[in-house]
Parts: structure tokens; sequence; C-alpha cells
């Protein structure tokens, strides 16, 4: 089965209290209908609060599984669950991060991006669910979902199909180097192998050759 854009999200930078501090962050997703333009550093209509750790060419748009929202609505059926609840600004089905690759090429729409990294939340997903534990959950369910980078500006929509163009040839995939990072694994020809990805992101570069 084809794999598929299942709904589109973007929000604004909006300021929240917390523990009596006031942080701006970009994490709230809302669902659009109709299309949007993808641009090489974010979809029109969304932004990022924190350019530092945020956005970017290789972290201008964030995909989520789909498939993993059955997950989430067991683990905290307190919670709502809407499409976009993660923070992605893509939220897909027949994409796993078992399977998708580091490097491998999609074209959406119009437009074509290219798989960059793994997402590491930072505390504002805590912020968001307004709980302490939510980056701990989100890390340990190795369900990551992955950034992307755009190669070529266009048009997506729900409903669009995600048609692979280039399967990266070196097969390092999202959970593979998710568990490089977490030292779950420590093996040498993997990571040799992640360094020969052409669109890995350089920080991952960095930390992976930092590694050996």
């Amino acid at each position: 089965m084809a794999a598929k854009l299942i709904s589109l999200q973007v929000g604004l930078p909006r300021i929240v209290t917390r523990d009596a501090q006031e942080i701006s962050t970009g994490i709230f997703k809302t669902p659009v209908d109709g299309r949007l333009r993808m641009r090489e550093l974010n979809l029109d209509g969304d932004r990022q609060a924190d350019l530092s750790a945020h956005g970017g060419q290789n972290k201008a748009v964030y995909a989520y599984p789909s498939e993993h929202y059955p997950f989430w609505k067991k683990e905290l059926p307190e919670m709502d669950f809407p499409w976009g609840a993660l923070g992605e600004n893509l939220t897909t089905s027949g994409l796993l991060e078992s399977a998708v690759c580091i490097g491998d090429r999609f074209r959406i729409g119009t437009a074509e991006v290219v798989v960059t990294q793994p997402r590491l939340p930072c505390f504002k997903l805590n912020l968001k669910f307004d709980r302490d534990d939510m980056v701990k959950r989100f890390t340990a369910s190795h369900f990551s979902g992955f950034y992307l980078r755009v190669l070529r500006e266009g048009d997506v929509g729900a409903g669009d199909e995600i048609i692979p163009v280039h399967r990266d040839e070196n097969r390092v995939s999202v959970l593979d180097a998710l568990r490089l990072h977490l030292r779950e694994s420590d093996s040498r020809e993997l990571r040799n192998r992640a360094l020969q990805v052409e669109y890995l992101s350089p920080s991952w570069r960095k930390e992976f050759s930092e590694q050996i």
C-alpha cells in the first residue's frame, strides 16, 4: 500500500506560562484544509520559536507516523490526540522509522524531500502535554518520527501520496540512527555507514564521528 500524507499541520510560536515562566514555543500545530507551499525552511504558515534548536534546512519539516497514535492513546488515555498532537507538520501512513532510512528521498505533491535525522524532543513536549515525563516517554517509545529537508519546493496537501524517489544505498534506518544516539547499538559498521549518508544532519554526523 502506498505511503500517504494523512494530515498537514502548521503553527506560529505562542507564549505559554509554566512554573511562573513565560516560554515561546511553536510546538502547537493545527490541521490545515487545502494545500500549502513547502519551502526550504518550513511550510507556509509555520514557524519555529527557538531557531538554535529547531528549524533550519535540515529540520525544515517534521513527519510523524499515524500508526503510533493508538499507542499514545493507550499510554495516556486522559489526553486528547488529534493529528498534530506530537508537534508534527506531516502525519503520515506507511512510513515507519524501522523502514525509512536517512537519505531516502520522497515526492509529496510537487515538493521533494529527504530524510535527515530522527527527532529528539526538547522540554517543550513536556510543556505541551503539561507533564514532566513526556520527553522520557517519547524517547523510550522509539517512535521518534523524522525530520525532512526540502530539496524542491512545492505544494502539498492531506491525501497526497508520498512517493519514493531514491533509496539511500547505505540503508541506515531512522531507528538505527536513534539507537546509535542512545548507545543502544555500538556497531562500528553501522556508524560508518551512517557517516556515508550524504544528507545526514551535520549535528548527527559530528556526534557519530566523535563516537568513533
